[in-house]
Order: C-alpha cells, then sequence, then structure tokens
C-alpha cells in the first residue's frame, strides 16, 4: 500500500441534503484509490451531545449512506469535527505511514474544514477534491475550497486526478 489514503468523511444518511451530488465522483475516487493501492478511510461522525438530532448513535441517521462504496473495513466513528480527534484514525495514519491525503465529504464548511486544517497544520499532505465535497450550503463551497486553500491544502478535481494516474 502506498503513503496515501482517500479519507471519505460523513457520508452518512443524515447528510441527504446535496450529497447526492457528489457520490457518484466520491464513488469514482474510491474506485481509483483501489486501483492505486491508495489505502480508503471512511470517516462517520457520531453526535452524542444531548438535544441534538442527527447523527445519534445506532440510528439509521448514523450510518454509511447506502449507495456509498465500501471497500474497506477502514471505517472510523469521530465525535468531534475534526478526523484527528478519532484517536482510532490517528493511530492507523501511524501505523501505516500514511503522509498525503485526499479529501471528499461533507460538510465543507464543517468537518472537512476541520479535517483539512488540523492535517495540514500535523504537515501532512493534503489534496481537497473539488467536485467530491458538499455542503448544507453549496453557496459556501468555492469560498471553503480557497479557505483549504490558504492552509496549505491542493485543490483539484477528480478528473485531473484521473488524468495523472493514466499517465
Amino acid at each position: 500500500m502506498q503513503e496515501k489514503a482517500l479519507v471519505v468523511i460523513d457520508i452518512q444518511n443524515d447528510i441527504t441534503k446535496h450529497y447526492k451530488d457528489v457520490i457518484g465522483n466520491i464513488n469514482a475516487a474510491i474506485d481509483w484509490a483501489v486501483q492505486t493501492d491508495t489505502h480508503v478511510v471512511y470517516i462517520r461522525h457520531e453526535n452524542v451531545s444531548a438535544g441534538t438530532r442527527t447523527f445519534k448513535p445506532g440510528t439509521r441517521g448514523a450510518e454509511l449512506a447506502p449507495d456509498l462504496n465500501i471497500v474497506s473495513e477502514n471505517v472510523f466513528t469521530k465525535y468531534k469535527g475534526n478526523a484527528l480527534s478519532c484517536e482510532e484514525f490517528a493511530d492507523f495514519i501511524s501505523t501505516h505511514g500514511i503522509k498525503d491525503f485526499y479529501i471528499a465529504g461533507a460538510d465543507a464548511v464543517a468537518c472537512v474544514k476541520s479535517t483539512c486544517y488540523n492535517l495540514c497544520k500535523a504537515h501532512y499532505g493534503v489534496t481537497v477534491l473539488a467536485d467530491c465535497i458538499t455542503s448544507y450550503d453549496k453557496r459556501k463551497i468555492d469560498e471553503m475550497l480557497r479557505y483549504y486553500e490558504s492552509k496549505g491544502s491542493t485543490i483539484i478535481c477528480l478528473h485531473d486526478l484521473l488524468a495523472e494516474h493514466s499517465r
């Protein structure tokens, strides 16, 4: 396996708004990762705060979306926005010597933002697949892409990633 991982963040049943717009691209990115011997990691969010209605542990809403290609058992649960806050995920990175990450998922203004920021802050290579992320407010995606880039992430489209691989 390469020292790279595709990280799919929070594509769960409770992210019903807009995820259908990017699920085809995310699944194509997963196929690319399998073909290039890149680790595929799924991050699930669970909300344990009192009074919240989404991502409740043990509910259908917290499950990974049924149309998401699941190609590995690398499924980690986080309870905060930043995926690195999940000790099991951090251990996985360390155990496998992963240095570079490709990011797909939701929500661009929350968990994807926090994860990208913290991966860059920890000096990992971060590439955001611009057409593999979504948000509750899609109008904010361009702003978020500029933010990710300002914090050290590289922004590319899936097509460009696939073209690089076919060379």
